[in-house]
C-alpha cells in the first residue's frame, strides 16, 4: 500500500478566485513536492500558470523553496503578489 499525505492548502487572491473557496484540503503521494503541488493545481486552473513564478510558499508558517517535499498534516500558503498587474 502506497502511503498518502493529507494536506491543507489555504489560498489567496488569484488561487481563491480561481477555486472559490478559501482551502482545499488534497491527498498527495508520497514525496510529493510544492513544485508539483503547483503543476497540479495549475493542471485544474490554467488560468494561474502566470503566477507561478512569482508565488511564495509557506509551509506551517514557514518560508520554503518549491522544491520542499510535503508532510502528512501539512498547512501550505501559496502567496501570490498582493497588488494586481
Amino acid at each position: 500500500m502506497s502511503n498518502a499525505n493529507i494536506v491543507t492548502v489555504k489560498l489567496f487572491a488569484v488561487y481563491q478566485e480561481a477555486y472559490k473557496v478559501p482551502e482545499l484540503m488534497l491527498e498527495l503521494p508520497d514525496g510529493t513536492t510544492i513544485a508539483a503541488l503547483c503543476d497540479r493545481l495549475i493542471a485544474e486552473h490554467p488560468e494561474l500558470a502566470q503566477w507561478r513564478k512569482i508565488t511564495r510558499f509557506g509551509v506551517n508558517l514557514q518560508f520554503v523553496e518549491a522544491d520542499t517535499i510535503l508532510q502528512n498534516g501539512d498547512e501550505i500558503v501559496l502567496i501570490p503578489p498582493v497588488s494586481g498587474g
